[in-house]
């Protein structure tokens, strides 16, 4: 039997990726003349973000491309775009309109040239492209192991010529219109990296491979100066235009050389500019502003205010440089979420603007050590960040971020406010004598009053700190907690319980104030990691035999346990009710359990394992990080906006690949856009509720309470609603009133005719015939069935019953048959349980009009006496439930949890 493949999940649609700003490749500035403002265009993937350049806040984003961008180039009105063998080019940052394909390798070198677009692939080929006609005007073939295409350039001034340079070192100089080689530098011993136009004319800056600059006159072929970096190759080559005659050259070590050319010689040094190699450097027309991006996914803006011409940093957007190994979310509103990445650093990313994000920065050993001795940041700085724990109660007052660092003993306290590392290092006084043995901090957890951190050690130990003054308050256990390392500690939302849980197989719970042991149980595997929801009390555990166990803290038993992942269980996390649990694991899939049914309920594949989630406060989205990914992806609940099926998943159900969302709205091939959320539509069904659950359940109808509640008062209801005289009908006044021609102008009256004066009250004679309810009853009689009778009576109002039920008598052209054949529709409505308040009100008003009469037939009264035994055996069924439920709801109310 084959196995159930789904559409993706139901549950999640992607939103939108977080904190990814750039890459390796260089960006492009452009000048808006309307706006009078400079913009920088990055490229993120197979999409690229315009910022401005004034406060580096993002204007748009790009629409997503069918593969990654691999280079950028731009002009005064359109962003050109290499990836793969075509070239796009995009109109208002955002739109795809002109596209060009004759490639039949990657393009990798990209060139505006007025009205043309000049593009090289990997085998040697140059197109010259006639931009608004998506046409061929040159092409040239170069082989790539004699002159192998690395960089090119327009020299100012210059008309139709074209500056090519090769990773063999020479250079040579080409007319695009008339399709001829003019000249042919012989170069350097270096392969070339980087043509860069100075300010002034016929000279060029270029940059080799060997860290060698060459500042060199193309027009008489001759190098006027030169420099020596050794920090590597040169990535970029940039010149001021605002006065001081100043190159900036890049190096793939993150340093920024300043280089000044009158008098030749190395001017200042901007080292650690970026964590990785520098991608570009530029410096605004007429201004003292440097922009840099590099592949640390970060963009800087440096200002040229300081003494000796030195630069400091004036704006920056910036994320992890390394892939980010876990996110919670800060606080209570849902908006921010706290990121530690492999690059040691802690941020905070929020969901509503960028302009709320916040760099922790790195962890230093001792900070002030470090700035007193003046020791290099390198030699200071804390390993990676494992995990860590957020609370923002008290963080106003005190630090409210713990975090574990790799291979490290000593926790570190982190302030939010301050966006600071904290003064404190929670660290036992029982291993400063042994410093030898390796111990390092595993588990920690901050309670939710934001006053103590528990942490585990790999040692087996958990001991507790005050986070105010950072002091050592205890531990757990006369010597250790467990006999293994400690993988895992909670604290409950009043401060209680402690549960921690070890390599032993050991689940133990502990008294928070007085740390003696409560319970202690045996788990069926190691177990990897823990999770408490504080609100329901629920825990959840994650074995090494890749499944889980929920445990309830007040029963401290095993309530359910999940099967189904294929690899290790990498985090995991609860809805705010309560009810889902959310897993992800390195099988590459993102599942949620339902804890009430526990049952699968969503299974989606992603095309990277993600190795931290987190569910938003506010259930309306959920974040993850995945394996060599920058970027915090967010993913829409679905539920909270269209109706989701959440019926339990096959065991041998098979998820689809759902792509990871990007910064902009993914399309598919058509370009239009993919709709969210509609995936599993399809597969969705509507209930569709019966009439009855069971026989001997009691079923209301669903009818207004005006429509029977008030059946016993209609006649009071009428005789105050009588109005105290009758209504005069106002006289009709013509447009033009009729006068009487005489001396004194008077109105003429219309005539009253005998129709009119008759009187409007109709004779009951006159309707003595019989309605379809009284039809509906007699047939009742024979057949036994008052479905019909019930439906009609349901579809009128109280007034139309109560003419109805008067009908019936026999003064009114009723029946003595027709009474009993009411008395046995409520008692079939009664027996079968259906419409029960329909029942009891139409036959209150019915014993009202008729039990005079009744009482005189004898197979009347037989009938009300069955009947009336059905009511009370009835009643005394659902008073029995009603005082069991009003019991079990004092008990709850009252007793002490």
């Amino acid at each position: 039997m084959a196995a159930a493949r789904g559409p993706g999940s139901v549950l999640f649609s992607g939103f939108r990726a977080l904190g990814l700003y750039s890459n390796h490749l260089p960006h492009v500035v452009r000048f808006h003349e309307k706006h009078r403002d400079f913009y920088v265009v990055t490229s993120v993937g197979n999409c690229f973000h315009t910022y401005n350049a004034s406060k580096l806040g993002i204007v748009a984003v790009s629409n997503s491309l069918s593969e990654d961008i691999s280079c950028l180039a731009a002009d005064r009105m359109l962003v050109f775009v290499a990836h793969g063998r075509k070239v796009s080019a995009f109109a208002r940052n955002k739109e795809v309109v002109h596209q060009y394909e004759g490639h039949s390798a990657d393009v990798h070198l990209l060139l505006t040239f007025g009205e043309h677009m000049i593009s090289a692939d990997r085998d040697g080929v140059l197109v010259v492209w006639d931009v608004a006609a998506e046409e061929e005007y040159l092409r040239l073939q170069f082989d790539p192991t004699t002159f192998n295409l690395s960089a090119m350039m327009h020299p100012s001034t210059y008309l139709n010529k074209v500056l090519l340079g090769s990773s063999q070192g020479a250079l040579q100089l080409w007319n695009i219109k008339s399709n001829k080689l003019l000249y042919t530098f012989p170069g350097w011993s270096a392969g070339v990296t980087v043509l860069h136009q100075s300010p002034a004319v016929d000279v060029v800056g270029v940059g080799l491979t060997s860290g060698q600059i060459f500042i060199h006159n193309i027009k008489l072929d001759e190098t006027l100066m030169s420099f020596m970096q050794e920090w590597g190759p040169i990535t970029s080559l940039a010149f001021r235009t605002d006065g001081p005659p100043i190159m900036a050259a890049s190096s793939p070590q993150g340093h920024i050389a300043f280089w000044d050319l009158e008098k030749q010689q190395l001017l200042n040094q901007l080292r650690h500019a970026h964590g990785t190699a520098v991608a570009a450097v530029t410096f605004l027309h007429r201004q003292p502003l440097l922009v840099t991006n590099g592949a640390d996914n970060s963009i800087k803006v440096w200002i040229f205010d300081q003494e000796g011409g030195g630069a400091r940093l004036l704006r920056s957007r910036q994320g992890h440089s390394a892939p980010p190994t876990t996110i919670r979310h800060h606080g209570n509103n849902g908006q921010n979420i706290l990121s530690a990445g492999q690059d040691g650093t802690l941020q905070s990313f929020s969901c509503l603007h960028e302009r709320f994000n916040k760099n922790l920065g790195h962890g230093s050993i001792n900070k002030k050590k470090a700035k007193r001795k003046g020791l290099s940041y390198e030699e200071l700085r804390l390993p990676a960040i494992t995990t860590f724990a957020s609370e923002s109660a008290r963080q106003s007052d005190w630090d409210g971020i713990v975090a574990c660092h790799r291979g490290h003993l000593a926790t570190s306290t982190w302030s939010y406010q301050r966006c600071t590392m904290g003064t404190h290092r929670l660290e036992p006084e029982r291993f400063h004598r042994d410093r030898s043995l390796a111990v390092h901090a595993i588990a920690v957890d901050i309670t939710s009053c934001g006053n103590f951190a528990v942490v585990g050690l790999s040692s087996g130990h958990v001991d507790i700190y005050n986070l105010q003054s950072g002091l050592h308050r205890g531990q757990y256990g006369a010597d250790t907690a467990h006999q293994g390392a400690v993988q895992g500690v909670a604290v409950d939302g009043l401060n209680q319980v402690t549960v921690s849980v070890g390599s032993d197989r050991l689940l133990k719970t502990w008294r928070f104030k007085s740390r003696k042991l409560v319970n202690v149980l045996e788990l069926e595997a190691s177990p990897a990691r823990i999770l408490l929801h504080r609100d329901s009390g629920m825990l959840a555990v994650a074995l090494d035999d890749f499944t889980l166990n929920v445990v309830d803290l007040e029963t401290r038993r095993i309530v359910r346990k999940f099967s189904g992942h294929r690899g290790q269980i990498n985090d995991m996390t609860f809805s705010p009710d309560g009810r889902w649990l959310v897993t992800a694991a390195m099988d590459c899939t993102i599942r949620t359990w339902d804890l009430p049914s526990g049952c699968l309920i969503d299974c989606f594949l992603v095309e990277t394992a993600a190795v931290s989630v987190s569910f938003s406060p506010t259930a309306d989205f959920l974040a993850t990080t995945h394996v060599n990914s920058l970027g915090i992806y967010l993913w829409s609940n679905s539920s909270l906006c269209s109706l989701v099926s959440l019926r339990p998943l096959p065991a041998d159900y098979e998820p689809a690949t759902v792509m990871l969302p990007g910064t902009a709205p993914s399309q598919d091939k058509d370009g239009q856009e993919e709709e969210v959320g509609g995936a599993g539509d399809e597969h969705m069904q509507e209930y569709e509720s019966p009439e009855q659950l069971e026989r001997h359940l009691v079923t209301l109808s669903l009818l207004p309470d005006s429509r029977w509640k008030n059946l016993l008062n209609l006649d009071l209801i009428k005789r105050r609603n009588k109005p105290k005289e009758p209504p005069k009908a106002p006289q009709a006044t013509p447009f033009f009133l009729p006068t009487v021609a005489g001396l004194n102008p008077t109105f003429s009256l219309p005539e009253t005719s005998e129709q009119d004066t008759q009187s409007k009250v109709v004779n009951f004679g006159v309707l003595a015939q019989k309605t379809l309810f009284y039809t509906a009853l007699e047939s009742a009689l024979d057949t036994d069935t008052y479905g019909e009778a019930v439906g009609l009576l349901k579809n009128l109002g109280p007034s139309a019953i109560d003419a109805e039920l008067r009908s019936l008598s026999p003064d009114m052209g009723g029946s003595p048959a027709v009474l009993l054949a009411f008395i046995r529709m409520v008692d079939s409505m009664l027996t079968g349980g259906r419409d029960y308040d329909l029942a009891q009100a139409y036959l209150a008003l019915f014993l009202k009009l008729h039990l005079r009469l009744l009482s005189r037939d004898t197979a009347a009264m037989d009938a009300l006496l069955r009947l009336s035994s059905h009511v009370e055996a009835g009643w005394e069924e659902l008073q029995t439930s009603f005082n069991q439920s009003l019991c079990l709801l004092a008990y709850t109310k009252s007793a002490l949890l």
